[in-house]
């Protein structure tokens, strides 16, 4: 079960720049590209909005979400600021560079995320292992840059 989880995080991993390539392409054809991300989270929305009602989705238990910490709810925000830097940056830097300095930033909060086990997630400790790791995807974001 967890190989189809890694296959299918590998193949969402590789919309993500043609998502990026598509949005910029709307930002520019428009001229702005905080519309582009404003369209892409609408279409999304819609999106999910159907699967939800393909699901037979209960939508009564949204009352439960009472529980849940306010915090929860930056996702969102933090989805769109995503987006939208995406957007901007991808004609600048190109497909290659942009994402690889986004798997950067992500895998350095990954790790402090892992190591204190945040909002329930299993501990694993910051290892040398971890840090080369990182290392080496810098090291790849020189090679992309320099060449």
């Amino acid at each position: 079960m967890k190989l189809l989880f890694i296959i299918t995080a590998v193949v969402a991993g590789m919309m993500l720049p043609l998502q990026a390539v598509l949005n910029s392409a709307l930002g520019a054809s428009i001229k702005q590209p905080l519309f582009a991300a404003f369209a892409s989270f609408l279409i999304g929305t819609i999106t999910l909005f159907i699967a939800l009602l393909i699901i037979k989705f209960d939508f009564y238990s949204i009352v439960q979400t009472k529980s849940a910490p306010p915090i929860v709810w930056l996702g969102g925000v933090i989805g769109a600021f995503y987006v939208w830097i995406v957007i901007v940056a991808t004609p600048i830097l190109g497909a290659s560079l942009t994402f690889t300095t986004l798997i950067l930033g992500q895998m350095l909060i990954s790790i402090m995320l892992d190591h204190y086990g945040v909002f329930g997630l299993p501990v694993v400790e910051i290892s040398l292992s971890r840090i080369a790791g990182v290392l080496l995807i810098l090291f790849g974001i020189f090679l992309i840059k320099k060449f």
